[in-house]
C-alpha cells in the first residue's frame, strides 16, 4: 500500500494516540484498554501509517492491520497506539487519508527529560551501544549520515534525539490535517499531577463514559536489565528474525516476550541528568519551546530555565 491509496474494506481506530518517547504513551494505552467502551488491540505500536519511518522487521500488511481491530464490538470507539506517528512527516496525511474522521490525541513532555529517557531506554533495549548521553548527543550528526550506528536491526529514528524532540512542527502538522477541534494535547506534566483528572477528560474527547474505575497504576518504569545476553536474545532473536513479521500477529508472543523481559529486568533508580547539560540543552531549546507554548497557549518556559 503506498501514502494515499485506501485502506481495504474494514474497521479503522477512531482516534490515534501519538506522541515522544518516554510521554506516557505505554501508560495512557494501559488505561484505556480497561474501558469497557474502548477497544485498544493487543499489539501497541503497530505502526503501519508514517511511510517515511523505518521498521526494524518491515511493516504490516493492510490486511494485518486492519484484523487488529476485528473483534471491537460495534459500540466501542477504537484505537491505537503508536508514539512515532508524531514524529513522522507522512503519518498525519496519510491517517487523514484513510480514517478522516479520526481524532488525534497527542502526548507530550520536556524534551530534555525525553531526549535522556529516550537514551535511557535504547541502552536497556540494546539498540544503543553510546553509553554516555553527551556522547550520543554529539553523535547524532554522524547517525543521520549513516555512521557510528549500532548493529542489528534497528529504527535509525529512535536515535536521532534532537530531531525527535520538535514538538511545534510535529504538533502542527496534526493541527493542519485534522483541525484544533479534532486534536486533544496531554502535557506529561498534568499527567502527573492529576491522572485521574486528565484520563477523565480524554474519555470526553473520545465520547465516551469518563467515570469509569480504573487501575492507574504506573507503567514502563525506568529497569534495568539482569543479563545483557539475554536481552540481546529476546530483543532480536537471530533464528526467528525473518519470522518476526509474521509472529507478531499473535497475542501469545507479545505476552511471551513481555514475560521475559519483565524476568530479566529489576527496577532501577532514575539517573540524574549532569546540571550542565541541562542548562545547555535547555538554552538550545528555549525558541522551541517557545514556539510550542504558543501554539498550546501556555507558558512552557519551566522546561527549559
Amino acid at each position: 500500500m503506498t501514502p494515499g491509496q485506501p485502506l481495504p474494506p474494514g474497521r479503522v481506530p477512531d482516534f490515534f494516540i501519538v506522541g515522544a518517547p518516554k510521554c506516557g504513551t505505554t501508560s495512557m494505552y494501559a488505561y484505556l484498554r480497561q474501558h469497557p467502551d474502548v477497544f485498544m488491540p493487543f499489539h501497541k505500536e503497530p505502526l503501519f501509517f508514517g511511510s517515511d519511518l523505518t521498521r526494524r522487521y518491515g511493516r504490516m500488511t493492510p490486511a494485518d492491520y486492519l484484523a487488529l481491530f476485528r473483534d471491537a464490538r460495534d459500540e466501542q470507539v477504537v484505537g491505537e497506539a503508536s508514539a512515532w506517528y508524531l514524529y513522522s512527516e507522512t503519518a498525519a496525511r496519510e491517517i487523514h487519508d484513510a480514517a478522516p474522521d479520526s481524532r488525534i490525541v497527542v502526548m507530550l513532555r520536556n524534551p530534555i527529560d525525553v531526549m535522556h529517557a529516550q537514551h535511557g531506554q535504547l541502552l536497556y533495549s540494546r539498540q544503543e551501544d553510546i553509553a554516555d548521553f553527551a556522547a550520543a548527543l554529539e553523535a547524532e550528526p554522524d547517525r543521520l549520515a549513516g555512521r557510528r550506528l549500532p548493529p542489528g536491526p534497528i529504527r535509525r529514528e529512535n536515535l536521532y534525539y534532537r530531531r525527535m524532540v520538535r514538538f511545534a512542527e510535529q504538533l502542527e502538522r496534526y493541527l493542519d490535517a485534522f483541525g484544533r477541534e479534532r486534536v486533544h494535547v496531554i502535557v506529561h506534566d498534568d499527567l502527573q499531577a492529576d491522572t485521574p483528572g486528565e484520563y477523565r477528560r480524554l474519555l470526553a474527547f473520545l465520547g465516551v463514559d469518563p467515570d469509569v474505575e480504573v487501575d492507574f497504576s504506573r507503567r514502563n518504569e525506568r529497569k534495568r536489565i539482569r543479563f545483557g545476553w539475554m536481552q540481546r536474545l529476546i530483543w532480536d532473536p537471530p533464528l526467528v528474525r525473518r519470522l518476526a513479521p509474521v509472529l507478531r500477529r499473535f497475542p501469545l508472543v507479545h505476552a511471551a516476550r513481555g514475560a521475559l523481559l519483565r524476568a530479566n529486568s529489576v527496577p532501577d533508580a532514575r539517573t540524574e541528568l549532569d546540571p550542565e547539560l541541562r542548562s545547555r540543552l535547555g538554552r538550545e531549546l528555549a525558541p522551541e519551546v517557545a514556539r510550542l507554548g504558543a501554539l498550546l497557549g501556555r507558558d512552557l518556559g519551566h522546561w527549559t530555565s
